[in-house]
């Protein structure tokens, strides 16, 4: 049976057991509330003959019931169309993976108890979305799920993770500890918007990489290795909510382990095998956010310990021996993120958002600086929301901007023609210096057409 088959089948069985469920009059799952959205995705790539870049069409599905006064059940699953046929040989025709992709994705799956043990304390138990941090999507301190970067521009989207959290009230506190046991690598973005993570290997002399060969090693499915933990402690003061954080895990980008070079016929292109390995870190983070008279403020600030990462590099084929390096080094270094939002009298929103240190960035000389920005405005009687001015600029080195510079510019229109119902049009430019995120991915340019309805 494909994958497709068994996505749809599985997805049809859940639909039907929780339909039968619902026909019984005495059952507890009768009160299930449903809601969620249809969405659909295209995107051109404005260059490039006109490619379409991306195609998804996706059945945003959510569940929620409480089956009794103290418990809570909550799920949400992805049914979706994504990406286009990936035929090579007639072979590849039998198979509707490949004809039609199609693919089933459980986002959530949780059950909560309330008052358990003690009437203070709530649990939450199951696969789950652990959200910390004050930002605009972009947050410090949010490390206890793995990143997910399928979508490189869905700034702030997370896997979610199976585990377990808790959550104490103490009069105007809350305390929460969380623990996965099993550690999730990030998804990291395919075809060329995989540059934007990563950077070429400097290679010596006229050296260039012929072919290359990545092995991966994740922690052992154990208490110690895989483990990841974390506690907050939350309050509110004056008109500003804030929270303490730490976060025992790993960073879910891996490191380079060790290189071997392989020497080739042609003495100036080299073969590279490379291992690596996801390195322990630890954060203690701090946020807030809160409002002063009309204008909204927000800020958040991790700091983070990594494991050093020491590197064998065996040039023994090149004449050059075995050399070591360090690609993680055991120096602390902060990231922080602070903006602000305000809504003028006539209707025009603003918001600008600071963030020294990207999700993949590591190390106090690794930290760039970005400012996020955008200015919306919602017209006759807000059936039309335009938003002019969107994106991003990217500044590597302040001391040498001309050269270490980027930009994301990413102008939306919104169009709501009925209720629940939303027709976005926008264009995105990338453009900059090869040294920068946004520079590495500059023949990107898009063009997108999405549809969502929400039930």
């Amino acid at each position: 049976m494909n994958k497709s088959n068994l996505a749809a089948q599985m997805f049809s069985a859940i639909l039907l057991t929780v339909s039968s469920l619902q026909a019984q009059e005495n059952s507890v799952l009768t009160g299930i509330k449903w809601n969620g959205y249809i969405q659909t995705d295209n995107r051109m790539q404005i260059d490039n003959n006109n490619s379409f870049s991306w195609q998804e069409y996706r059945l945003d599905l959510k569940a929620e019931v409480n089956p009794v006064e103290k418990a809570h059940f909550y799920s949400e699953i992805w049914l979706r169309s994504f990406q286009f046929p990936s035929v090579q040989n007639t072979t590849d025709l039998q198979d509707k993976d490949n004809t039609s992709p199609l693919g089933l994705d459980l986002r959530e799956a949780y059950f909560d108890i309330y008052g358990f043990i003690d009437d203070d304390l709530d649990l939450r138990i199951g696969r789950q979305r652990i959200a910390w941090g004050k930002g605009d999507r972009l947050n410090p301190t949010d490390n206890l799920n793995a990143d997910e970067l399928e979508d490189i521009w869905d700034f702030g989207r997370h896997l979610g993770s199976d585990g377990i959290t808790a959550k104490y009230y103490m009069s105007d506190f809350t305390l929460s500890g969380v623990y996965i046991p099993i550690f999730n690598p990030a998804l990291l973005p395919a075809g060329q918007l995989a540059s934007a993570m990563s950077s070429a290997m400097d290679l010596p002399g006229e050296l260039s990489v012929g072919s290359s060969v990545e092995s991966i090693q994740l922690p052992d499915n154990n208490f110690k290795d895989g483990v990841t933990a974390g506690m907050k402690l939350s309050n509110q003061i004056f008109n500003f909510d804030y929270s303490l954080s730490y976060v025992y895990g790993r960073d879910d980008f891996p490191a380079l382990e060790g290189a071997i070079f392989k020497a080739t016929s042609d003495p100036n292109i080299i073969g590279i095998e490379t291992r690596l390995i996801y390195p322990r870190i630890q954060v203690a983070g701090v946020d807030f956010a809160g409002s002063v008279t009309d204008i909204g403020l927000w800020g958040e600030a991790g700091v983070f310990f990594p494991d050093k990462v020491k590197s064998t590099l065996d040039m023994s084929e090149l004449g050059m021996g075995v050399q070591e390096s360090v690609s993680v080094d055991n120096e602390p270094y902060i990231k922080y993120v602070i903006g602000a939002d305000y809504t003028f009298k006539n209707g025009i929103y603003i918001n600008g958002q600071y963030l020294h240190g990207f999700i993949h960035e590591r190390g106090s000389d690794n930290l760039e600086n970005y400012l996020m920005f955008g200015i919306e405005k919602k017209i006759m009687n807000d059936k039309i929301k335009i938003i002019p001015v969107s994106g991003g600029i990217e500044i590597k080195d302040f001391d040498d901007i001309k050269n270490n510079y980027g930009y994301v510019f990413a102008p939306e229109f919104y169009y709501y023609p009925v209720e629940n119902t939303e027709i976005m049009l926008s264009i995105r430019i990338v453009d900059g210096k090869d040294t920068t995120m946004f520079g590495r991915i500059k023949n990107t340019d898009e063009l997108c057409l999405k549809f969502n309805y929400s039930f």
